[in-house]
């Protein structure tokens, strides 16, 4: 069973997404400040957090940004509708954004959709069997491991997701509706901003080798092999 935190401080709304959580078979559990949500992840380690940004104690941002590296994904929720916060959830970390006041359907929804894209197998670095080829970018999609040069990349779901369809892809030209459509999974009601935010998320992973992904002016991006 799937954990979700959910952090808001408007008790209403964290009881109504936590009751509508909770028929769709999630385990859940509320709290109404950042810093309580801090210390909850450290010991129930949710798969999910359904995250308000303004927030007494701790915000938002703040929290999304301590939770990167954990393994733990981050909807943000907000009922800021300025463009810059959600840049700014983005670029913290957050794996989606969404707009209050919201459907519950679609929040759900949108809580299915970035979980499936978690779901990977655990994996120690010594049970890595395959040999990476000629190839300076190699990825193992059973075991989601990345590697730059033999060195692993540490990536979040939704960027291996991204390097995945680029390096299966060589040259090929997606659109930003294009790679919302075949890596998040679901009709997507905001901008295509996201995926310009986690293309630079991904190309800052990348480091020497970001010059892979190119941007296709007018259109979107693609992908061409790096050279060591």
């Amino acid at each position: 069973m799937h954990k979700i935190l959910v952090v808001d401080d408007d008790d209403l709304i964290a009881n109504l997404i936590e009751q509508n959580l909770k028929l769709e078979g999630f385990d859940t559990k509320v709290c109404h400040d950042g810093a309580s949500a801090l210390e909850i992840c450290s010991d129930y380690k949710p798969d999910l957090v359904v995250l308000d940004v303004m927030m007494p104690k701790l915000d938002g941002f703040h929290v999304c940004k301590r939770l990167q590296g954990t393994g733990t994904a981050v909807i943000m929720l907000t009922a800021k509708s300025d463009i810059s916060d959600k840049l700014v959830g983005l670029e913290m970390g957050a794996d989606d954004y969404i707009i209050k006041p919201f459907d519950s359907r679609e929040l759900i929804a949108r809580i299915k959709a970035v979980i499936r894209r978690f779901e990977k197998i655990s994996i120690k670095h010594t049970d890595y069997e395959q040999t990476p080829d000629s190839k300076v970018i190699c990825l193992n999609e059973q075991t989601r491991i990345a590697l730059a040069n033999g060195k692993e990349l540490d990536l979040t779901p939704t960027e291996f997701d991204l390097l995945m369809l680029f390096t299966g892809n060589v040259q090929r030209v997606f659109t930003r509706e294009q790679l919302l459509d075949m890596v998040w999974g679901y009709d997507y009601l905001g901008d295509s901003r996201t995926v310009d935010i986690h293309i630079q998320r991904l190309r800052k992973k990348l480091g020497k080798y970001s010059s892979c992904i190119e941007t296709v002016f007018g259109i979107g991006y693609r992908y061409k092999e790096p050279t060591k």
